[in-house]
This record gives structure tokens, C-alpha cells and sequence, in this order.
């Protein structure tokens, strides 16, 4: 978890990732996000530990629609904490892409469509040809993909 980029977008969403079906991380994007209580700007490293933590409420989540007999990638809030509020969506492949909000007020309909917007992105990134399955997802394209469907999205 030490490839951490950092963008200074105003957005409803403090931090994106994308990890494998093996937990290990394939991509992460934090965004500009400052303490609601102290005014400070959050350490990147705190979402390494929101994603980490995620990843235990994204099993049960999962297992649940499952037994469920639903299909949908969709496994909306998976968890709350103090400051932020993290969703899941997770791909045929067993890929978790994870959002991290810190509107507490987001519109569920807007966070499924960032979802299927970042999924569509991620099966371009890894169609290229040079992509190796499995690895760290490098491309600027994909990076900027990201970038504009979070700051795009509404609240």
C-alpha cells in the first residue's frame, strides 16, 4: 500500500481505490480531504487503513447478496466511520473498487454511477494490451479517467 498518489480536487469523495481479488491494491487515488473537526488535512496514509478495514465489511456485504441469489456489483455503504463514509462495488472478478466520502449526505443513485463509471474505466485500463493482470495499474489515462469521473460527480 505504499504507491499513494495525491490530487487536490474539490470533491465529494476523499479517496478511490481499486483492489484485486487477492486484497492486494491495484490503485489508489486520495483526494484533497481536511479533518471536519480539526481543519487539518488528512494524512493519506489514514486511507490505508479505511481501505484495509473495508476490506472485512466487503466479505460480509458480499456473502450477504450472494446468499441473497442477487447479482447486482452494487454493495452500496459498507461502513461509517467518524469522518467518512466508505462503498463498495465489487466486479464479476472478484475486484473491489472502493469509494471514501466525506459527504455524509451523498445520494446513493450518484455513488452507484461513479461506481459503473470507474468500472467502465478500470476494463479499458486492463484491456490494454500492456497491462499485467494482477499488477499495479499505472496509466496516466486511467488516472485521468478517475480524476474526471470523481470530479464530475454529484452530490
Amino acid at each position: 500500500w505504499d504507491f499513494l498518489s495525491f490530487r487536490r480536487a474539490v470533491t465529494m469523495f476523499a479517496c478511490v481505490a481499486v483492489v484485486g481479488p487477492a486484497n492486494n491494491p491495484l490503485f489508489i487515488q486520495t483526494y484533497r480531504s481536511d479533518n471536519v473537526i480539526t481543519g487539518m488535512q488528512e494524512d493519506p496514509i489514514k486511507f490505508h487503513y479505511i481501505l484495509h478495514c473495508s476490506l472485512d465489511a466487503f466479505e460480509e456485504k458480499a456473502s450477504l447478496k450472494k446468499a441473497r441469489g442477487s447479482n447486482d456489483s452494487y454493495l452500496g455503504l459498507l461502513y461509517p466511520t467518524e469522518d467518512y463514509k466508505v462503498y463498495g462495488y465489487l466486479t464479476s472478478t472478484q475486484v473491489k473498487l472502493i469509494l471514501v466520502t466525506h459527504t455524509f449526505n451523498a445520494k446513493e443513485a450518484s455513488v452507484r454511477q461513479v461506481f459503473e463509471s470507474l468500472h467502465s474505466a478500470y476494463i479499458d485500463a486492463i484491456s490494454n494490451p500492456f497491462y499485467m493482470p494482477g499488477k499495479k495499474i499505472e496509466s496516466k489515462a486511467f488516472e485521468k479517467k478517475v480524476d474526471a469521473i470523481v470530479s464530475s460527480a454529484a452530490v
